[in-house]
């Protein structure tokens, strides 16, 4: 059914991928492959990057790698293809740039019961169901 299924994780936070993970090899079973998304987030003011060194980014984006790497190892199914993809930049802009850039036919997107400071500025799965092209599966933990 599906050839494609991108699968966006937060390392830190187990509710961005508890249930998707398993949604996700579901959707997979058939023969797809997965690709697995670590986003790391940018800075969203410059006056934050002058206290980081010259290679903060750099560095910090092969620390992800490694983690998604080891991350994928740990909660990855066997049997399951799955490629590791990391970004950096917004968070939404960057499921849906990969998606796209991909040419994934589903994103299974891990979401957390909202509070009201979500409810106010929009989670990252709200935003990616309103404006991915491909079908969204929201994993509710």
């Amino acid at each position: 059914m599906f050839r494609k299924v991108l699968l966006p994780v937060d390392l830190d936070a187990a509710a961005s991928w508890k249930k998707s993970v398993e949604i996700a090899s579901d959707l997979a079973a058939s023969g797809a492959e997965i690709h697995v998304l670590a986003v790391l987030p940018e800075l969203r003011f410059s006056i934050l990057g002058s206290y980081f060194d010259k290679d903060f980014e750099g560095a910090a984006l092969k620390d992800m790698t490694g983690g998604l790497r080891r991350w994928m190892a740990e909660h990855m199914p066997a049997g399951i293809k799955a490629v590791p993809h990391v970004a950096h930049g917004t968070v939404y802009d960057e499921i849906i740039r990969t998606a796209d850039r991909l040419k994934c036919d589903v994103i299974v997107v891990g979401a957390s019961r909202p509070d009201a400071r979500q409810y106010l500025l929009g989670p990252n799965a709200a935003r990616v169901v309103r404006h991915a092209k491909q079908t969204v599966v929201v994993a509710r933990d």
